[in-house]
């Protein structure tokens, strides 16, 4: 799916690292990183911010996702797990390419329209 998914967005060179965590280890990279003290669906890490940036233009970053949390909105959303998957993956890599939802609801849009294009062109559109 990652793989369908960044040569949706033309980033087929593009490399990037996935982890599937519980909700106890996603709280803790949550309040460590975001200082927010609570689990959450996913987080991106972006290899593309800081001072060394520039060693691999290639290497996007990380995708953590919460393999719990993704499992209750998949069901309350009414829709499988791998689903539900595909959705947060496709989120965390718009997050690793400069996509920031928290930036205002004009950016929450091109966002959700972006993650839209990219799971039909993947066809898990759901």
């Amino acid at each position: 799916m990652a793989r369908k998914a960044l040569k949706a967005l033309g980033l087929t060179d593009a490399e990037l690292s996935i982890l599937l965590v519980n909700d106890i280890q996603m709280q803790e990279m949550n309040r460590l990183y975001r200082n927010k003290d609570k689990a959450t669906d996913v987080l991106a890490f972006s290899m593309r911010d800081g001072e060394h940036s520039d060693i691999n233009p290639n290497l996007l970053g990380d995708i953590v996702i919460s393999l719990p949390t993704a499992r209750r909105q998949a069901k309350e959303k009414g829709h499988g797990i791998y689903d539900e998957i595909a959705v947060l993956l496709v989120h965390g890599i718009l997050h690793l390419i400069g996509y920031d939802h928290e930036k205002g609801k004009k950016e929450e849009e091109r966002m959700r329209r972006k993650e839209r294009k990219v799971l039909v062109s993947c066809e898990r559109m759901i």
